[in-house]
Order: structure tokens, then sequence, then C-alpha cells
């Protein structure tokens, strides 16, 4: 069965279990209780002999002898006794709850869809894409907010095809979401070196890959993922469930590849003995940090830096105010341009996430040994944004839309760049900034255009309505979270409005 077809299998159940009240979120993690239980199962038996790290009693095959309200009782148990298990178990099912309204419908799942499938005989591209599929699902639930934590796989492949990871090196996402970045390397290695000794492989399974996530939940999704692409074990678990920037984690890698979340929150309200509240500003104090500030996509970007080894490549996404920020922002800008070689920018055009009013861009910089003189020359900048329109349904990106600035920055040799703009070729996307020229604009501003945007030229080459209505819209958000950034800056408050 292919993976669309299972895909559209599992959902259209989803339909009816919606009835009850479950939310696409949580059948994604439903599904991923099951199916791990499905296939621990298989792999004990013929050809794979393997022991099963789920105890005998909590077992797949103890769901299919039970019915009615003791399978829920029995379906409960596991959830709570597999939870408190170290390793895979333990994050896979770690405060695990039946969100299941009618044990028949638990029964009809377990028995008509799951079990009738035999999950581990799928190639892992069959089951792993059949189950990003239903990631990608959950993200179109913009009411459940998980599209936060799904970066689109288009601009993911062509940011993996520009850095071009090597065997052997080590990549990590520290802010890994359901594990799009860290596939995506994954994959670009074995695609592109076919005569991978069983060595090199075992390694790319098991010592390559290093993922953190804050969320629980999400982490649980990706851990699952990881599984169903043949990632991870019991005793090899790449993804970690922490805060990112608390610390200084001390590991180093070769290539960090991320979208952090956009989204912050500078304060959080105390309450004091005697009742009294007050705010207290939520930023991160540490020495490796060049400047100490409540933004939290500022202080990704120095997490990032520390989190490369000497030489190692980076590509992070960040929103517009990382670019013109001033205070810490100009810090870091300046900071960042001279301590390491920041030699590619790629501006997003609107409509590509899920989160509304987002304008971002992909950071590309290699961490370099410390040196009197940057080690930034020229910054390239390639504009995917101006004269661009793309939906999320309608019109989405696709991975082609991204083949001009996969060209351009020439992962071969990125040494060797040519631009498209020109004195006489204005309108060419691609050129670059030298680092006098970037260190002499005010507060060392990388939010940098140069292309005419056709709309406000002539009314014949506005886009289509609908897409006119998504930018204002798009525009009044990412304007609104930067006044409620300030409020909460000045100790205020703002309220959100409910969805």
């Amino acid at each position: 069965m292919s993976p669309s077809a299972i895909v559209q299998k599992l959902w259209n159940y989803c339909n009816v279990l919606r009835d009850d009240g479950m939310s696409y979120g949580d059948y994604v993690e439903q599904l991923t209780y099951l199916l791990f239980l499905k296939m621990a199962d298989e792999r004990t038996k013929p050809p794979y002999k393997q022991p099963s790290s789920v105890p005998e009693k909590y077992s797949w095959p103890s769901l299919l002898k039970r019915d009615g309200d003791e399978l829920f009782d029995h379906y409960r148990h596991i959830l709570e006794k597999l939870g408190s298990e170290k390793g895979l178990l333990g994050l896979i099912f770690n405060k695990a709850q039946n969100k299941f309204q009618d044990p028949a419908k638990l029964r009809r799942l377990i028995v008509d869809l799951i079990d009738k499938e035999d999950w581990s005989a799928m190639s892992a591209d069959v089951k792993g894409d059949a189950y990003e599929g239903l990631l990608q699902k959950n993200a179109e639930d913009v009411k459940g907010g998980a599209g936060q934590y799904f970066t689109p796989r288009a601009l993911i492949q062509a940011i993996v095809d520009a850095i071009a990871p090597k065997p052997g090196e080590t990549i990590c996402d520290p802010a890994c979401g359901t594990g799009g970045f860290l596939l995506a390397a994954h994959d670009y290695v074995v695609k592109h070196n076919p005569n991978l000794t069983k060595t090199e492989k075992k390694t790319l399974k098991g010592g390559t890959l290093k993922g953190v996530e804050l969320v629980q939940a999400v982490a649980r999704l990706c851990a699952m993922n990881m599984l169903l692409h043949g990632i991870g074990s019991q005793e090899n678990e790449p993804i970690e469930v922490t805060d990112s920037l608390a610390a200084d984690p001390g590991d180093r890698f070769n290539i960090v590849l991320t979208n952090p979340p956009f989204g912050k929150k500078s304060s959080f309200t105390v309450v004091g003995q005697e009742g009294e509240v007050s705010k207290e500003r939520e930023t991160y104090e540490r020495d490796d940090f060049w400047a100490t500030t409540s933004n939290k996509q500022l202080n990704f970007v120095q997490h990032v830096k520390t989190l490369l080894k000497v030489n190692g490549r980076a590509a992070v996404v960040v929103p517009d105010n990382v670019l013109f920020e001033g205070g810490a922002g100009e810090t870091v800008r300046r900071k960042l341009l001279h301590d390491c070689d920041v030699h590619t920018l790629l501006r997003l055009p609107t409509g590509l996430f899920y989160a509304q009013g987002v304008k971002a861009n992909v950071l590309f910089f290699d961490k370099k040994a410390a040196s009197e003189t940057p080690w930034t020359k020229k910054l390239w900048i390639y504009d995917l944004r101006t004269n661009k329109h793309f939906t999320l349904k309608t019109d989405p990106l696709k991975r082609e839309d991204l083949d001009e600035f996969v060209k351009c920055y020439n992962p071969t040799n990125r040494h060797e760049r040519k631009p498209t703009w020109s004195e006489k070729k204005p309108d060419g996307r691609w050129r670059a900034y030298a680092y006098d020229e970037l260190i002499a604009r005010d507060k060392a501003s990388l939010d940098i255009f140069w292309l005419r945007d056709e709309s406000l030229e002539a009314s014949e080459n506005l886009p289509d309505p609908d897409i006119i209505a998504q930018e204002i819209v798009d525009d009044l958000e990412a304007a609104l979270e930067q006044f409620r950034l300030i409020a909460n800056d000045l100790g205020g408050e703002t309220q959100r409005p409910k969805s």
C-alpha cells in the first residue's frame, strides 16, 4: 500500500473520532502509541526475532484479546506503565493518556486498521512518508497549533541540499519539532553516498543525529517519526526533551540545522508569599552568549554558534526582527559577522508557515577560530520574497521554487559564486554585500532588499485579492506581535484574543 493510501485510510478514521471530541493532534498521538506497540511485536517474529523492550503483559497481543471496558482499562495501564520506563519507551509514552471515549472505536482502530498491516515489512520510506503525511495533516489544522512545529518540507530539502552533509559529520537540531531537518539530512547522506560501509550505516543510524525538543508531546512524535525511518532504538534514542537554551550542553557538532520557535514570552508572572504579583523577565544568563536578552530567536542564534565545532556549518530560520532589532540584536549581529563567516541569507516569502504573520529568513554561517580580523567577507543574499506569492493550500512552496537559490548557493564550492543582479539586470535576486558595507549600516542591519515591488508599480501586476488579503493579515499579525513584545519588555502584559 502506498504512503498516501495508508495516510488516507488512517485519516478517514480520524473524522469518525472527531465526533467524539478527539482532535487531530490527539489522534496522531494515539496512533503513535499503538503503532509502536504493533511494530515492537512484529520485530519479535521471524525473520527479525528481536527481543522486545515492551513487557509481555503490556504487548500488542494483550490488546488484541481484550474488548469493551476491559480493553479500556488495560490500554490505560499500558500507557501508565510504559510511561514510567527509561529510554525510548519513556520518551514515546511519557505522560501518555487515553483520549478515546468509546472502547468500540479503540478496538476498531487496533483490529481493523493497524493490525491488518505488516508495518515492519514496509520500507522505511513507505511507513516514514505515511507518518510524515499524518504530521503534515496535523500541522494544517491551524486551530490545533501544531503548525508551529512543522517546517515546510520543500524548504527543509533546499536547505539540506545547500549544506550538503557528508558521511561521518554530526548533525544537531536544537529545536527539532517533528524531526524534519534530521530526517532530510539523513536521507541526503544515504542518497548521495550509495556505497556506505556497514560501519558507516550503523554510525549514521546511531551516532550522527541529535535532536532537542522542549515540548514532550512533540518530542514523542519526533521519536516515532525517526523510528519509522529506521533511526533510534530503546538503547540509543537521539531525541532529548529539555530547554535547549537553559545551558551549554557541552556537545559540539559539524552541522546545525534548525527552525526555532518564533513565538516568545519575555516575562512571566510571579506571585509572592503575601500574594503580591510581579513580573520576571525570561532571559538566559550564559557565559557563552554575546548578549543577554529575552529575544529567544537571538538566543537561539547564539546557542547555535556555541553548538558548532570550529569550521562547523549552520542554517537557522529566523524572523525579520533578528536582522534589524537594535540593542542586543545589534550586538549579536556585529559579533556574528566578526567571529563567524556569515555568508548567505535567504529571504523567504510570506505564506510558508502555519503561524500567521511570519516573515522569515534562513541565515547560513560557519563557525571560525578566534581572530582579530572579521571572518565575514561577503554576505550573499537571495530574495525569494519580493514579487513572490505562496499560500499553504492553493499555491504551496515546492522544492523546484528553490532550485535557483540552491544553484546560486553553489554547494560544491560556495567561494565561486556569481551574482544574478547587476546594474543592467536590476531584477536579479542574488547579490553580495561586503563586510564593510554591512557594519556601516544603521545597527548593522541585515534587512536588505533591492528589488522593485511590482504590485506598487502598476495595478495590473497586483496578485489575486485573496493573496492581498492574506498578506495584509500577515503584516498586521507581525506588527501586533512586535507590539506585544515591546509591551512585555516594558513590564506590561498584552491579552491575546482567544481562538
